[in-house]
Formats: C-alpha cells, structure tokens, sequence
C-alpha cells in the first residue's frame, strides 16, 4: 500500500510509502526508498535514494540519511541526526535463520535490542550499530566503525570495535 501523495513533503514516484506512516511537512523521500508501517517521519527530513525504514521506526525534524541505509524496528533517531551513506542499524543480537534444534527462528525466538540516537550525533558512512546501544548527543560516530557500546554525549569514537577517542568538553 502506498500512502496518497502529499504537498508537504516530497516523495520520488519509486519511493514505497505505508499508508500509516506519517512524515513532517517539507520532508524529502528519493527513489527506491521504502517506508513501512505505523513510521513516524519529522519535519524537513531528507532520505537518499534506496533507504530501509522498518515498522514503528520513529525519526525526528531536521534528520539527514544518505543513501542505501537499512534502519531496523527498534531505532528511534532523535532530531538534527546525519547518517551517512551505507549504515546499517541491526536489532538482532543473535541472529540466525534457525534455532538450535532445526526449527526455523520466529518471532517469539529473539528479542529485539533498541537503538537511540540522539540529537545531533553524526554517524559516519558505512558504519555498524549493534543493538542496545545508546548513541550520545552531539557525538560522533567515525566512517566504518562498528559501534558496539554506548557512545557518551559529546565524543568522538572510531574504529572496530569503535573506542573512545575525544570528550569535547566545550559541547556539554
């Protein structure tokens, strides 16, 4: 299901909009971007071409996502955010297509781990967000890194796994 055209915000026709998502006036959504359900788009955003916004997402005003991005059920993405291009946001911890014993996983078999992203983080292209991670505001998230652990408000972290690298003491 496709949602009904709208004047506020801007939907290129390849785009796959869910017709209980809602998105903020003068949002920007490129092509071959789907939308699922029951998302929550804000004000003035702008997603690049081919990105993945599962169910009940929610993503706040002035957010920036590059291309060919992948954001799990279970994120939610605060205002003023820059996601660069390739990042991916993963909510399984232990991922498998079958359990132990043969069966095929299901969805009373894992539990899903949030992610939070803060106002104003940047998180740098190609990056990798594990589940249950809480990523501060005003950090920064280096290009390719793997972000295994929570990322304090107002730092800098990089590499796999991504540590630590500068606390902007000027940004608290």
């Amino acid at each position: 299901m496709k949602a009904k055209p709208s004047s506020k915000y801007y939907s290129h026709p390849t785009s796959e909009i869910h017709e209980s998502a809602r998105i903020g006036e003068g949002s920007k959504i490129w092509n071959y971007s789907q939308i699922r359900e029951n998302v929550v788009i804000g004000k003035n955003c702008i997603l690049g071409k081919n990105v993945y916004i599962d169910f009940g997402v929610t993503i706040g005003d002035n957010v920036k996502i590059q291309n060919n991005c992948s954001i799990y059920h279970g994120t939610t993405v605060e205002s003023g955010v820059f996601i660069g291009p390739h990042v991916v946001f993963t909510n399984d911890k232990y991922p498998r297509a079958i359990n132990t014993d043969g069966s095929l996983k299901g969805d009373s078999d894992w539990k899903v781990g949030k992610i939070i992203i803060k106002s104003g983080a940047s998180i740098g292209a190609g990056s990798i967000v594990l589940p249950d991670v809480t990523i501060g505001k005003n950090s920064m998230v280096g290009a390719g890194s793997v972000v295994t652990k929570n990322v304090e408000e107002c730092t800098l972290v990089y590499g796999n796994p991504a540590k630590k690298q500068i606390l902007n003491q000027e940004c608290l």
